[in-house]
């Protein structure tokens, strides 16, 4: 895949996501984001304030991340955090599945939870992006088909293999299986591992429209000096 810095940058969800970033830590990746043309910035939603005021008047999106990391929180307050979050001032919502319900064979329940983040998330914000954490790693092929299935049934804008936070991340195997059962309409987010440019390229090539790294500035300088 040919891809020119620019265009391989807005396809880039700027990622920090560690527990121990500071608010001077979340200054400079939205600087870094502005610079470089990423997507968004993605962060904890304790930033979410912070990063609006940073990339005020820039296109770059403020992404945060709703029942981080494991998904199993309260469907209420799942809800209630997606919707503070769009009140603060968050454009994208990286939603994680509740991994153990669909493993569980809990359906309605998965569907449930999903419908009641995307649902007080677009109340307060019409043109919100909605991504759907898999955590594919801990997913049967069968299992991440149904978790598509369902995340395509709420209405999300995208699905996204992990977390980053668990037991592996994006593999190109996943990517490949998650375009093809959500369709052409549906975007794929890889993320989780992506830290060198033949990472991004091949999962792009498999079929991703968004990455997530928290690698995006050397990502895009290893590309610049490719084409030096």
């Amino acid at each position: 895949m040919k891809v020119s810095p620019i265009e391989l940058a807005g396809v880039i969800d700027h990622t920090l996501l560690k527990p121990e970033a500071t608010n001077n830590d979340i200054v400079a990746l939205c600087r870094q984001a502005r610079v470089f043309g990423f997507a968004t910035v993605c962060i904890n939603p304790c930033y979410i304030a912070l990063a609006r005021r940073e990339l005020e008047k820039s296109p770059v999106g403020v992404c945060t991340v709703i029942g981080f990391p494991l998904g199993a929180g309260n469907p209420a307050v799942k809800a209630a955090e997606a919707a503070a979050a769009v009140r603060a001032g968050a454009t994208e919502l990286d939603v994680v599945m509740n991994i153990g319900f669909l493993k569980s064979g809990f359906i309605r329940q998965v569907k449930d939870d999903l419908e009641g983040v995307l649902h007080a998330a677009r109340h307060e914000g019409q043109g919100v992006t909605v991504k759907i954490i898999l955590e594919a790693c801990l997913l049967t092929d069968e299992e991440k088909v149904e978790a598509c299935r369902l995340a395509v049934a709420v209405g999300a804008d995208y699905v996204k293999t992990s977390t980053g936070f668990s037991n592996g991340g994006a593999l190109v195997s996943d990517v490949r299986l998650l375009r093809k059962s959500v369709g052409s309409e549906t975007g794929v987010k890889a993320s989780g591992g992506i830290r060198n440019l033949a990472a991004a390229l091949s999962m792009l090539n498999a079929g991703a429209n968004r990455l997530g790294s928290s690698s995006g500035v050397a990502i895009i300088n290893e590309l610049k000096l490719q084409r030096t």
